[in-house]
């Protein structure tokens, strides 16, 4: 499937800003799942982007642009060339070993509902890692869609068993730190997602989380759908939480409050369609 992304995120100050710091993880690399046909990064106030890779090989670009800032846009743009491989991460830069993810961290730290759910399915399981993976899968899925519940409209300081309040990131988490109680390897992953019901124009993009099975590799699991990752997402960075794989951090200096709005906007390429 070959999808197009818009991602325009915008910063307003209340009183001219003076200045902004911005790290962005917004450019998919390839891999046998994806390949990444055009992207570019537009910043609407002059500014060099520097290029690196983090320390997970995420692509990273940082800038500084100096004010006084009204107001600050981001926009990314591109298309890339998707295909199904049943979840299974192929061909991804690897920088660590999968044991690196068994650390917890303060947004993966589980709490009591989330370590039950993983000693319940590791029980069912047994030694099987990945039916146990697909059982948390299956369950989470369930718990987090009580009466139609909007995923996107949660207090973002949810904990990670609170899945009926939760955004996509507080998915990703709970669904890790169940994993990790379960002795699996797991991190979060942050990208874009075409909705099953064709809607392009989305208020963020989209997180969900990888575990370790031996013998199959990394596999994707995308609580907030209830599946596998498949052709209709594009994996962009990782991290051992979402703080690790945020598409836009930063700060600004100088000014007062500032409000962000984020429109992103993911479609199939029209040729395909028409196609």
């Amino acid at each position: 499937m070959r999808l197009r992304i818009s991602h325009l995120t915008t910063h307003r100050y209340d009183t001219p800003a003076t200045g902004a710091i911005q790290a962005l993880r917004v450019t998919p690399r390839n891999h046998e799942g994806q390949f990444v046909i055009n992207w570019r990064i537009d910043v609407s106030s002059d500014c060099r982007l520097n290029q690196h890779e983090d320390a997970f090989g995420n692509i990273t670009h940082a800038f500084t642009v100096d004010g006084p800032l009204n107001e600050l846009k981001v926009l990314v743009e591109g298309e890339v060339e998707t295909r199904d491989t049943n979840g299974v991460v192929l061909g991804a830069v690897e920088r660590f070993p999968p044991s690196l993810y068994l650390r917890e961290t303060e947004l993966t730290r589980p709490d009591e509902t989330v370590a039950e759910m993983a000693a319940a399915a590791r029980s069912e399981a047994g030694t099987d890692d990945l039916k146990l993976l697909h059982l948390l899968l299956e369950r989470m899925h369930l718990k987090a869609q009580p009466d139609g519940a909007q995923t996107q409209e949660s207090a973002a300081a949810a904990d990670p068993p609170a899945l009926a309040q939760a955004v996509y990131q507080d998915f990703a988490h709970a669904f890790i730190a169940a994993a990790r109680c379960a002795g699996i390897p797991a991190r979060c992953v942050s990208g874009y997602f075409r909705r099953s019901d064709g809607a392009a124009d989305q208020d963020a993009g989209h997180a969900w989380a990888e575990a370790y099975v031996a013998g199959l590799g990394w596999i994707a699991f995308d609580v907030a759908n209830g599946i596998c990752a498949t052709d209709a997402h594009i994996r962009v960075a990782i991290g051992l939480d979402y703080l690790g794989a945020s598409p836009v951090r930063g700060m600004h200096y100088g000014g007062a409050a500032e409000t962000l709005s984020v429109i992103v906007r993911v479609q199939q390429a029209a040729s395909q369609v028409q196609g």
